[in-house]
């Protein structure tokens, strides 16, 4: 897409430089002067425009590489931020993956405790019918 934006803008810009030079050199030749004026005319206008579309494309550069400094800064603070924000949520994960290896090392005791004791709970039980 900016492809297509750039090649408009410099189709613009050729035909408005090819425009103006014929229009001051239409207009040039048609109004009633020496042919040493008329020449002279001519180069001034010419060396007008040429001016002008320098300035131009010196203006319109500047604009871009501002645009595209731009641009990098946004993105770079962009991934900047994502990358901080990634890096708290893996510590979230990682303290919560240790929370519940706790918790499950915690219950996996009471639960050993709880069988060994039902275990001797039956042995005791069975001891005393015999």
């Amino acid at each position: 897409m900016a492809d297509e934006k750039n090649s408009t803008a410099k189709g613009i810009l050729i035909g408005l430089l090819i425009g103006s030079v014929v229009g001051a050199i239409t207009a040039l030749l048609y109004a009633p002067k020496s042919g040493k004026e008329l020449r002279s005319d001519i180069k001034r206008k010419a060396s007008d425009i040429a001016d002008g579309a320098s300035e131009y494309i010196k203006s319109t550069k500047n604009r871009t590489q501002e645009f595209i400094n731009t641009g990098r800064s946004r993105s770079d603070q962009v991934v900047s931020d994502v990358r901080e924000k990634a890096e708290h949520l893996m510590g979230d994960a990682d303290k919560m993956l240790s929370e519940i290896r706790e918790r499950a090392g915690t219950e996996s005791g009471k639960i050993k405790a709880a069988f060994k004791a039902g275990v001797n709970a039956y042995r005791n039980e069975k001891d005393r019918d015999v």
